[in-house]
């Protein structure tokens, strides 16, 4: 509390006291409007606190995230592959970037195809379903025609496009086979309980379409295939019994296939005790070991790579996990590896999530085909499993496999908005769109009247309408009006009659 002194007028303050005013504790507002803007306040707060639990409940979350963790997937595969393909690029075209920009290449034409095919309808898969696998017979049929397939590796399923660029018909298949079993297997959802069920059409279609992929050499995709077809028979209800009989014929075409190839049998010893040919069969494998362990917690480095100097094999397709454990560390590597659980997670809660027969059957194939190629392609890379080839999906290089698989995601998405939530707040949001944008013209044509008005200039209320048969003067067009001539001020009348008569006197003068 101030003091006043003699010499200050009562009623003001000490600058000491100002001074503890201004410092003072603000007061509180304990009105209702007052604690209910607190309680805004504190609700703005708990939202923005729990904004990811908001994200989860969002009708279109499963699109948002599954988006998100493709394309995630999507960078760090172009990144990656940049890095691990630049001394054989360079060896092989002359120019460490050729690889990447294929595979960028690759990437925009697969984006394109996904965002496309996430804007259609369910039904449009269906009907694409058959077409689809007509076209991928036709291409597995090109590729065992002399001239057109493309032997590499020792397999034969490419296609030549002239140059430097191939198609491989089994990634294709797998998107065809995926569609043509669900679209089949929906519509016969009351009848998947027996043999006769399954044998016509299902089991000689299918089996004809894997019986021309381990024709052109291809293990690794069929490996892919039939645990699709399996799951996907598992989610339409088809009995138990089925699977021990499906189970032990695929055991028995993969030893078969093994024993008679003998790379495959080489690659399955070397699996067994790769330290057993170091030089030889278990140089990939131990390298890629190598490269994981090199790598450590945070990596060497980005694009500090050894391996991919030569010594690691394939470094830029089958083992490119190898080169982001040893250039990103463990870390990074457990990043890829959580982006592909996520895509797992989306996929099955869409699966789980629809009450449509071919969406639920169609995303299981899917998700179990990326699941499974990722599961194969990273055991591999680890030594869990034997090297079948297969790459990783979205990651490593391989133009057909990107562009097929991005489009079978495309598909996927489009299931995610096809949801009933999802559905209707995209008509929701499509209604407020189109209302807002005539409220926006309605608001443009009250702007640019009022501009024309300010331009114009602002007439008085009580004018009167201009009578179009008057001109300026009120009088009509055609009448002739007479003409007063102004009047000259007093103040010149002087000089006026000093005029005239200088004009007088000099009109004699003027004359003949």
């Amino acid at each position: 509390m101030g003091v006043i002194s003699s010499s200050q007028p009562p009623g003001t303050s000490s600058p000491r006291s100002r001074r503890t005013a201004r410092t003072s504790t603000p007061a509180v507002d304990v009105t209702d409007s007052g604690l209910a803007a607190n309680e805004a306040a504190a609700g703005d707060e708990r939202k923005k606190l729990f904004s990811l639990g908001t994200a989860l409940k969002h009708p279109l979350a499963d699109y948002g995230f599954l988006l998100g963790a493709t394309l995630l997937l999507l960078i760090v595969g172009l990144i990656m592959v940049m890095s691990a393909s630049t001394v054989f690029s360079y060896r092989s075209t002359g120019s460490s970037y050729t690889l990447f920009l294929r595979q960028s290449m690759f990437a925009a034409a697969g984006v394109a195809g996904m965002l496309f095919l996430s804007r259609m309808p369910v039904a449009f898969f269906r009907r694409m379903a058959l077409p689809a696998m007509i076209l991928a017979f036709v291409m597995l049929l090109l590729v065992l025609v002399p001239g057109i397939g493309v032997e590499v590796n020792g397999q034969r399923n490419w296609i030549s496009l002239g140059g430097p660029f191939r198609l491989q018909p089994s990634e294709f298949g797998k998107l065809a086979l995926a569609m043509w079993v669900a679209n089949l297997l929906a519509t016969r959802r009351d009848r998947v309980t027996g043999w006769k069920t399954l044998m016509i059409p299902l089991a000689p279609v299918a089996g004809a379409l894997i019986f021309l992929i381990l024709m052109e050499g291809d293990l690794g995709t069929t490996l892919v295939m039939m645990p699709m077809v399996a799951a996907m028979l598992l989610v339409a209800g088809a009995p138990m019994r089925l699977f021990a009989w499906l189970g032990g014929g695929v055991l028995a075409v993969i030893a078969l296939m093994s024993i008679t190839t003998p790379y495959r049998l080489a690659r399955f010893t070397s699996w067994l005790d790769p330290a057993s040919d170091p030089d030889g069969a278990g140089w990939q494998v131990l390298h890629g070991q190598y490269a994981l362990a090199t790598g450590g917690w945070w990596g060497v480095g980005l694009g500090a790579s050894r391996e991919k100097w030569g010594f690691l094999p394939e470094a830029q397709t089958d083992f490119i996990l190898a080169v982001i454990g040893e250039e990103v560390g463990l870390v990074g590597t457990l990043s890829v590896l959580g982006l592909f659980v996520v895509l797992a997670l989306v996929i099955s809660q869409i699966a789980m999530r629809t009450q449509d027969d071919f969406v639920r059957l169609a995303t299981t194939g899917v998700g179990i085909w990326i699941v499974a190629q990722a599961i194969i392609n990273i055991g591999a890379v680890v030594g869990a499993l034997p090297i079948t080839g297969l790459p990783l999906p979205l990651v490593s290089y391989g133009g057909s496999s990107l562009t097929f698989t991005l489009m079978a995601i495309g598909m996927i998405l489009a299931f995610a908005r096809a949801q009933p939530e999802a559905a209707a707040f995209l008509a929701t949001r499509k209604v407020a769109r189109k209302a807002g944008s005539r409220r926006a013209l309605k608001k443009q044509e009250r702007r640019r009247e009022q501009r024309q008005r300010s331009t114009a200039g602002a007439a008085p209320r009580n004018a009167q309408p201009r009578d179009l048969s008057q001109d300026d003067t009120g009088e009509s067009p055609g009448k002739v009006r007479r003409v007063r001539k102004p009047r000259r001020p007093a103040s010149s009348s002087r000089t006026t009659a000093a005029k005239g008569a200088t004009r007088s006197r000099r009109r004699p003068t003027e004359e003949p």
